[in-house]
């Protein structure tokens, strides 16, 4: 059996985040796999795989704060507000020239910047009387997608290009939460100067404490694996993150006694020490026990990740 962990994988444009959930499953030789948070195709970077039990953490790993650096072009928008998408108008290269300068970009990144109302992209997995918008968009269906509540902590103007005429290419670097549309951000920035916006380029760079620094090429998880089989150890090649190791470097940790392990392994109550927030609970033999979080002076478990 393969084994539990994370690999952190530095997509290649072009793919989908479930082929690369697809590919992991065939080198892992597992069906128990999965991602914490899509990234378009279009998009390079950092996707977080879990493997066998490891794909437990997944939806707490989601809600991790994320950074990319993207490219906006300012010009005219598109209807899927990155270029991948039909052009929906925009402004003549005079308009554009006026519109457009340095002071007047990096004011408009201060207000898209901190908590704000954002509209997702049409073009979403966002379900609308479930079924996901960008199945509507397709079917030729209009949407309308309510405002959500996100958090960016960071968006910052590295360098502005004007290498076409009639057209301006920003390079950001963006910190949120889990849940911002970098695509819905150039959509508003260009409309905010008036002049229609889209996104050309988009790399994540960290999910939560997991940096692109740390991830492997397909190609690469392809070799390790030949390796492995190589060796005669099977398919436990392509974990990158042991399971022990991921909770430590994604929650706060706490030691229990053997006892306080057992009893959490059984699905009971810990009393609680005044951690907030989800946290990993860990046994004497230093192996994580669960994902717990307190409520009402208790600890309990969300996630049971070494059974009793």
């Amino acid at each position: 059996m393969a084994d539990s962990g994370l690999v952190l994988v530095d997509k290649p444009t072009g793919w989908t985040s479930h082929d690369v959930v697809a590919r992991v499953r065939r080198l892992a030789g597992t069906r128990r796999v999965g991602h914490a948070g899509t990234l378009d195709p279009m998009a390079t970077g950092v996707l977080v795989v879990g493997v066998e039990r490891a794909t437990k953490l997944l939806g707490h790993l989601a809600l991790a704060d994320k950074a990319y650096l993207a490219t906006m072009r300012l010009g005219w928008a598109t209807i899927t507000d990155d270029s991948e998408g039909e052009p929906l108008g925009g402004a003549s290269a005079e308009a554009v020239t006026e519109a457009v300068t340095e002071a007047t970009v990096r004011t408009g990144l201060t207000a898209l910047t901190g908590e704000i109302d954002q509209v997702p992209s049409a073009v979403s997995a966002v379900k609308v009387d479930g079924r996901r918008a960008y199945a509507r968009v397709r079917a030729g269906q209009a949407v309308d997608l309510a405002p959500r509540r996100v958090l960016v902590s960071r968006l910052d103007l590295l360098a502005l290009r004007r290498d076409e005429p009639g057209l301006v290419d920003l390079d950001v670097v963006v910190e949120c939460t889990s849940g911002t549309y970098v695509r819905a951000l150039a959509r508003d920035l260009g409309a905010a100067l008036g002049v229609g916006g889209h996104l050309t380029a988009l790399r994540r760079t960290r999910v939560g404490p997991f940096a692109v620094d740390d991830c492997v090429t397909l190609a690469e998880l392809e070799e390790q694996a030949e390796l492995a089989g190589r060796a005669g150890a099977g398919h436990p090649g392509v974990v990158s993150v042991p399971l022990d190791r991921a909770v430590t470097g994604g929650f706060v940790r706490r030691d229990v006694t053997a006892d306080q392990a057992r009893l959490l392994a059984h699905g009971g109550k810990l009393p609680a020490v005044g951690i907030g927030g989800t946290y990993g609970v860990f046994g004497p033999d230093g192996r994580v026990v669960a994902l717990v979080r307190e409520e009402r002076g208790s600890a309990r478990p969300l996630v049971v990740l070494r059974p009793a």
